[in-house]
C-alpha cells in the first residue's frame, strides 16, 4: 500500500532532475535536492534521494550546519533514518543521525563511554516500540511513564537537549472490541490508557510528542504503519512504506523546534475562499454559504484559516481583482466568516502575483519562506513555485472540500506550544495597519514617534514568560545580531544565573500591546557585559526602541559591575539587516590585537556613554529591579 504526499506537487521530469542535482558539488546541490524532497516521492524516491544527499555530504565533507539527532528505540529503526533525513530537508534541514544499537538506549544514555555521548545529540527521539512498553500487560501505565520520564531526564540533563518521545503504535488488537476499555488488563487497553496519560506528562516535562497513534488514524490506518510480517521477520514495528511519512511528520516537529514553520498563510479569492468570480457576478454570484455542497465547502474552509489565525498565523491575501470589488464579500455578505479585521495584509490588483507576495512579505516584515500560498489555479501555483520557490505552495485539489485537509495535512504550520502572544498576533498586525495610517497622517517622523505615546516594559527573564521567550527566540532570523538558539533548559539557568543579565521587552503604544518585541541576554566576564544574544521583532523598527533598549542594557550592566559591553554579530544567510547595529548605537570596532577581539565584536565604554532621548517611556515590568531604571 502507497500513500503518497498528495499536499506536495508531482514532477514529471523527477529522476532527470535528481541527475542535475547530483552532478552539482555541494552546497550547491543543495537548492534542488530541497525541491525534489518538496515534491510528491514515495519510499523508494525517498531513499534514492537521501542516498544522492548522503553521497554530495559525503564528497563536500559534510555540512558544517548539520543538526545532530539521536534516534533511540527499543526495536529496529534504520528503517527510518532515510525518511527522517528527507523530512528534515524537505525544510531546508540537515540530518545528521546517531542509531542507537538495538534495543540499548537505557544503556546508551548511562554509559559516559556510549556512542550516544560521543555523538552529542542536539535532538533525542525516542522511537519505542508498543509491544516493548507494555510488555506481557502486567506493567501500568503509571509505571510505563516513569521509565520514560527517566529516559528524559537522562537526555536532557546529559545533552541540554531537546526531547521527542513517540507516542504508542496501537499495533495490538483489541480483545474486547469497542469496549475494550472495560478489560483493563489487555494490552489493547493500556497502549490508549498510555498514550492518554503520555501527553500531560510529556507537558510537565518539556518533552515534545510524535504522535503516531494520531498519525495512524489520520492518515493511512494500522495497516499502512505497521505489518505484522516484518515485525516478525525484522523487529520493525513501523514499515519502509510507512517511513517517509513517519520522517516528514518528524520533520515538521524538529523544524518547528528550530523555529522554521511557516508564519502566514497567503489566500486567493475567487474559487478560494467562495466560489466563482466576484468581479462577473457581484455577490449574488458567488456561491458561499449553506444550501450547496460548494458553499459549505468554502465556509469550511474560511473557519479553518481564521481558527489558525486565533492560534497566531497571519493571514494576508493575494487577488487578482479590483481591490473595491474583492473587499465587497469581507464587508458585505452576511455567511462570509473571514472580515477584513482578520486580515493582515490585503493585496488585490492586476499585478503578478509573484510581485504582489514579495509586497506581502515586505508589508509583514517576514521572510518569503515564512508564507503559505493558497490558490485554487495551477496555473498561479505553478509561477509562485518557478519564481519563488521558497514559498510553500500546497496542491490543492478540484474539491473545495478538500481545501482544508489539504492545508493540514501539509502540517506548515507545526508548533509546540501556543502562548498568549501567538493568540494575540492578529490585532497586533491589525494595530500595525492603523500605525501605518497615522504615520502617512502626520509630517514627520518625530510626530509619527510621539503621537504613538509608546511605552517599553521591562524585566528580566522569568518562569511565566518562559515558553514566549524560547519561542521568539528559535524563531527570530532577521534581527539577530548572533542568532543563538535555546532550550527552555539553557534560559532557566539563565533565570537562577547572577552573572546574567537578562531582559523581556514589551512594547505598547496607542494602537495595542505588542507583545514581547525584544530579548536580551549578556554574560559578565569580568568587567565586561558580554551580549550574547540581541534579538528585537521587525515590527517595531523605525521607533527607537533600540536606543531605549540599550539604556536599559547600560543601566542593568552598571548595577553588575560592569564597565563596559561587548556586542558580537555573527552574519547569517537572513540577518545582514543588522549588520551596522553597534556601530549605529556608538559601538567602536574591538581592538583587532585585543586578546578577545573578533572580527564583528564591538566595544562601548559605559563611562563615556550617554544615552539620547526618544520618545518611549520606560516602564518597569512586575519582575523588574528598581536599579534598571536609576541609569536610564
Amino acid at each position: 500500500m502507497n500513500i503518497e504526499l498528495d499536499w506536495l506537487p508531482g514532477l514529471n521530469d523527477w529522476a532527470d532532475q535528481l541527475a542535475r542535482a547530483q552532478a552539482l558539488p555541494w552546497p550547491s546541490a543543495k537548492p534542488a535536492f530541497v525541491a525534489l524532497a518538496n515534491s510528491r516521492i514515495d519510499f523508494l524516491q525517498t531513499v534514492k534521494l537521501d542516498r544522492a544527499v548522503q553521497r554530495s555530504l559525503k564528497a563536500a565533507g559534510g555540512d558544517p550546519a548539520r543538526l545532530r539527532l539521536a534516534l533511540l528505540g527499543s526495536s529496529t529503526v534504520s528503517q527510518l533514518a532515510a525518511g527522517l533525513r528527507i523530512g528534515a530537508l524537505r525544510r531546508g534541514l540537515i540530518l545528521d543521525i546517531y542509531e542507537g544499537p538495538y534495543g540499548l538506549y537505557r544503556q546508551e544514555l548511562s554509559d559516559p563511554e556510549s556512542g550516544l555521548r560521543a555523538f552529542a545529540p542536539q535532538i533525542v527521539l525516542f522511537a519505542l516500540d508498543a509491544r516493548h512498553v507494555v510488555g506481557a500487560g502486567d506493567t501500568s501505565a503509571g509505571d510505563a511513564i516513569a521509565q520514560m520520564a527517566h529516559c528524559w531526564s537522562l537526555a536532557k540533563s546529559t545533552f541540554d537537549c531537546a526531547v521527542i518521545q513517540q507516542t504508542l503504535l496501537p499495533c495490538i488488537p483489541p480483545t474486547l472490541g469497542s469496549n475494550e476499555h472495560r478489560l483493563p488488563e489487555s494490552p489493547h487497553a493500556l497502549i490508549e490508557r498510555i498514550n492518554s496519560e503520555l501527553r500531560p506528562a510529556a507537558d510537565a516535562a518539556g518533552v515534545h510528542l510524535l504522535a503516531l497513534d494520531s498519525f495512524m488514524r489520520l492518515h493511512g490506518g494500522l495497516n499502512f504503519w505497521h505489518e505484522a510480517s516484518l515485525w516478525n521477520r525484522a523487529k520493525q514495528e513501523v514499515g519502509p512504506a510507512a517511513s517517509a511519512l513517519y520522517g516528514e511528520y518528524a520533520g515538521r516537529l524538529i523544524a518547528a523546534l528550530r523555529g522554521l514553520s511557516a508564519k502566514c498563510l497567503v489566500l486567493d479569492l475567487d474559487n478560494t475562499l467562495w466560489g466563482g468570480v466576484i468581479g462577473d457576478g457581484g455577490l449574488e454570484g458567488i456561491a458561499l454559504g449553506q444550501g450547496s455542497a460548494a458553499g459549505e465547502a468554502f465556509l469550511d474552509f474560511q473557519r479553518y484559516a481564521q481558527t489558525l489565525s486565533r492560534r497566531g498565523v497571519i493571514l494576508a491575501v493575494c487577488s487578482k481583482n479590483d481591490e473595491i470589488n474583492a473587499r465587497a464579500p469581507f464587508q458585505k455578505h452576511p455567511e462570509m466568516i473571514l472580515k477584513e479585521t482578520d486580515i493582515a495584509c490585503f493585496v488585490a490588483n492586476w499585478s503578478d502575483k509573484a510581485q504582489n507576495i514579495r509586497t506581502i512579505a515586505a508589508s509583514l516584515n517576514i521572510g518569503l519562506d515564512a508564507l503559505v500560498f493558497a490558490d485554487d489555479n495551477p496555473a498561479e501555483r505553478g509561477l509562485i513555485r518557478r519564481e519563488l520557490p521558497m514559498v510553500a505552495v500546497p496542491e490543492l485539489p478540484e474539491d473545495p472540500a478538500d481545501y482544508v485537509s489539504t492545508i493540514a495535512r501539509g502540517g506548515y504550520f507545526e508548533a509546540v506550544a501556543v502562548t498568549g502572544e501567538d493568540r494575540e498576533r492578529g490585532s497586533q498586525y491589525a494595530g500595525n495597519a492603523q500605525r501605518e495610517k497615522l504615520r502617512e497622517t502626520v509630517t514627520d517622523v518625530a510626530s509619527y514617534l510621539a503621537a504613538l505615546k509608546m511605552e517599553l516594559i521591562f524585566q528580566p527573564f522569568d518562569r511565566i514568560g518562559l515558553p514566549r521567550i524560547v519561542q521568539l527566540a528559535n524563531k527570530t532570523n532577521q534581527f539577530n545580531l548572533t542568532t543563538i538558539r535555546y532550550v527552555e533548559r539553557d534560559l532557566e539557568r539563565v533565570i537562577d544565573d547572577p552573572r546574567c543579565v537578562s531582559l523581556q521587552l514589551r512594547l505598547k503604544d496607542v494602537y495595542g500591546d505588542n507583545g514581547i518585541i525584544a530579548l536580551i541576554l549578556g554574560r559578565m566576564q569580568g568587567q565586561d557585559l558580554f551580549i550574547e544574544t540581541w534579538l528585537m521583532s521587525c515590527r517595531v523598527l523605525g521607533r527607537q526602541v533600540e536606543e531605549a533598549t540599550l539604556q536599559l542594557i547600560a543601566a542593568r550592566a552598571e548595577a553588575s559591575g560592569a564597565r563596559r559591553l561587548i556586542g558580537e554579530y555573527r552574519p547569517t544567510a537572513k540577518n545582514g539587516m543588522v549588520r551596522e547595529h553597534y556601530e549605529k548605537l556608538g559601538f567602536a570596532p574591538l581592538d583587532a590585537s585585543g586578546e578577545e577581539s573578533t572580527a564583528n565584536r564591538w566595544i562601548l565604554e559605559l563611562s563615556s556613554y550617554r544615552s539620547k532621548p526618544t520618545p518611549i517611556r520606560l516602564v518597569e515590568g512586575p519582575n523588574a529591579k528598581t536599579a534598571d531604571l536609576q541609569r536610564a
